[in-house]
């Protein structure tokens, strides 16, 4: 498996990492840690190399590892994706990762000239975020061609990694986002709250600055995007007052030390856990005369991020690509997500708008 996986050692990387060498493929690990990188390798027999995320540097050791694809693991993306999509980008190397971060996507987006000249794939979020909303939101799109409004949400059970809970602290203070006629504004924090049928009955969500918000317009077209999780109501209160504290969390070391204390508490869902827990996504588009309603029930968000991850891996070294920029959901279709084990898709009947 002509892969590299970089940031393997991390919660994430690791579960990648282990399904694949179950798999009997052979990815090539690596990280920033030489020790955590040589120590998982060992443990798994698999080739390994350890270099910090400098451009340059980072070059240099994709050259030398031979690998047709990166796999990148190591967030928060918004700090570390730059110096490694540089790299892929030089050597001609295809570059996946699994961010959800709004401006990791516009800003790969925006290299979609230069990966496509340097004939590679650049395609974030190939995981949780956001495969089964962008291949929700590809499927919806399909069933009403002239939509102009899209909404996506869904209801997660079991937990965050580390890398997950250090994103968010990372985001804290800085208000919400959604799309506006193409554009993306930033409003407030769950500035929307909605009752929504994931699935198992209505419950309360708000409004999240989540990957989606990016890349549903580049998959589908449509202007006006918005994604809502579930939460409950206390928690809806405190994300609503989180922007009145912004100014806390640009103070010095506020943002470090929030980190290092997450990074020292949270573990990550345990194997049982992401057995035994699942994900439900919904999605809704519509025009001024109809809207449509599809849902997907889908494995624990970790769970899914790795088949998922993988999944596309595989079809990239398998020549499965398009050079440029792509989504999960625009470049392989809005079936993709059905391809990985538990997740099932249903539709309701599309809905003529009272008074259209």
């Amino acid at each position: 498996m002509d892969l590299l996986i970089y940031g393997a050692y991390g919660y994430t990387g690791d579960l990648i990492a282990r399904q694949a060498a179950a798999a009997g493929e052979e990815p090539t690990l690596a990280g920033r840690d030489r020790a955590k990188t040589q120590h998982l390798a060992a443990e798994l027999d698999l080739p390994h190399r350890a270099f910090d995320l400098d451009a340059d540097d980072a070059a240099a050791e994709l050259d030398a590892a031979d690998v047709d694809a990166v796999l990148h693991c190591a967030g928060p993306f918004v700090e570390t994706h730059r110096p490694m999509v540089e790299a892929c980008i030089e050597t001609g190397t295809h570059y996946l990762d699994i961010t959800g971060e709004i401006e990791v996507f516009e800003s790969l987006a925006a290299r979609d000239d230069e990966a496509t000249d340097a004939g590679v794939q650049v395609m974030p979020g190939v995981g949780f975020d956001v495969v089964p909303t962008d291949c929700l939101a590809a499927h919806l799109a399909e069933r009403l061609p002239d939509a102009t409004d899209l909404r996506l949400g869904f209801q997660a059970e079991g937990g965050l990694s580390p890398g997950t809970a250090a994103t968010a602290v990372n985001s804290m203070g800085e208000g919400g986002a959604v799309r506006r006629d193409g554009r993306i504004q930033s409003v407030g924090s769950a500035h929307e709250t909605r009752r929504i049928d994931f699935g198992r009955g209505k419950t309360g969500a708000v409004t999240i600055p989540w990957g989606d918000v990016s890349t549903a317009y580049h998959t589908t077209g449509i202007g006006n995007v918005t994604v809502y999780t579930a939460v409950p109501g206390i928690a809806r209160l405190m994300m609503r007052s989180s922007d009145l504290f912004a100014p806390v969390f640009d103070l010095p070391g506020v943002t470090d030390t929030l980190q290092d204390l997450v990074h020292a508490t949270v573990e990550g869902p345990d194997e049982a856990t992401r057995e035994h827990t699942n994900c439900y996504v919904w999605g809704e588009a519509s025009n001024d005369e109809q809207r449509v309603v599809s849902r997907l029930v889908t494995p624990n968000t970790y769970t899914l991020t790795v088949d998922a991850a993988l999944l596309i891996a595989r079809k990239v070294l398998d020549g499965e690509w398009e050079a440029g920029f792509g989504t999960p959901g625009g470049v392989y279709g809005p079936d993709l997500v059905l391809e990985i084990d538990g997740v099932e898709r249903t539709d309701e009947k599309p809905v003529r708008i009272v008074g259209a």
